[in-house]
């Protein structure tokens, strides 16, 4: 195990951690690690990990509020050797790298974003972070959405986003123009329903780290929704899906965007639901208003009536569209990291 006093030049403790780097052959193979290089991949990883402490042992304090020790072996097993890996395709690329990050309530995928952007600021790269909810459609234009279909009683399903603003943001990026417009969206803005805020203006993007609950997800045929599980029950629900299922098409042209696609990826999807009501129960705690269990069960089973997880999600964890798959538990501790075309 590693803690915050390891000596990783210490020889022994190096040929500890290129045993276990080459141990997991499923990690190993998704970080290219190899018995020919793992000697220089440890010790790549020892330099950075140096580097890059003081500014992760600050956001764990400040941003996460937990001790830097208690996230220190996530750092070292995952999210540094995921830094390295994009900084090397950024390299072979030649252009900025657009990486999308596809997961659920509670993946993770927001911190994994801040500490990837902690890490290729250290390997000299720009990094622009990018969630779906910033290309929310305005205010105005959700509740004329809404009159025309009064089933989107909550902005994210397909259809509640302006597409072309993240195709253009997209592509003046890969372009390499300079500087780009990154819209951003304001959630607190009209009592929590959102809109959008002052844009930010950002040059040199090198790496955009592109989030949200259903980047790079694609429609499925729509015969599968004759047997969809629950919640989706009803014939009202499967039309609701059905129709979700056909907005999808639109979002296609930015998925294209992408050079890459990591998916984290629940082991049991109803892992959401228990940490959406753990979330609100944090901020009841802290004060600050939040759902019922009752009211998070219905806002939950209302995304997954929209784009189920076990339709939708679930066969990504094969698809050729992913290149990275990392698990994750209930008790968001990560799980068995893997790529299926390496």
């Amino acid at each position: 195990m590693l803690n915050l006093t390891t000596d990783t030049t210490d020889a022994s403790w190096q040929m500890w951690a290129q045993e276990a780097a080459l141990a997991d052959t499923f990690r190993a193979k998704a970080f290219g690690i190899t018995p020919a290089n793992v000697v220089e991949v440890i010790e790549k990883r020892s330099h950075l990990l140096r580097s890059v402490l003081p500014v992760f042992s600050q956001f764990c304090q400040n941003t996460l509020q937990i001790p830097p020790q208690a996230m220190l072996q996530v750092l070292w097993d995952l999210w540094l050797p995921l830094g390295i890996k994009l900084a090397t395709q950024r390299q072979n690329l030649g252009r900025p790298l657009i990486q999308g990050i596809l997961g659920g309530q509670g993946t993770g995928k927001t911190t994994m974003s801040k500490v990837l952007g902690l890490i290729l600021q250290e390997l000299g790269y720009r990094c622009l972070s990018l969630s779906l909810d910033d290309l929310y459609k305005t205010y105005g234009d959700r509740l004329i959405l809404t009159q025309q279909d009064p089933r989107l009683i909550w902005r994210g399903p397909p259809g509640t986003h302006d597409v072309d603003l993240g195709l253009n943001l997209l592509d003046h990026i890969r372009q390499g123009e300079n500087p780009v417009i990154v819209p951003r969206f304001d959630k607190s803005a009209y009592a929590g329903a959102g809109d959008r805020t002052t844009p930010e203006i950002v040059t040199d993007v090198d790496i955009v780290l592109f989030e949200g609950w259903f980047v790079g997800v694609r429609p499925i045929e729509p015969e599968e929704f004759a047997i969809a599980p629950a919640p989706i029950v009803t014939p009202e629900d499967r039309k609701f899906a059905s129709d979700m299922n056909r907005q999808l098409r639109d979002y296609l042209p930015l998925w294209d965007r992408l050079d890459s696609l990591i998916l984290l990826y629940p082991i049991d999807y109803r892992c959401s639901l228990e940490w959406r009501k753990q979330a609100e129960r944090q901020m009841i705690a802290a004060g600050k208003p939040g759902m019922t269990e009752l009211e998070v069960a219905e806002f939950v089973n209302y995304f997954w009536r929209s784009l189920h997880p076990e339709l939708f999600i679930k066969p990504l964890v094969k698809s050729p569209t992913v290149d990275l798959v990392i698990e994750i538990h209930l008790d968001h501790t990560f799980g068995a990291v893997y790529s299926h075309h390496i």
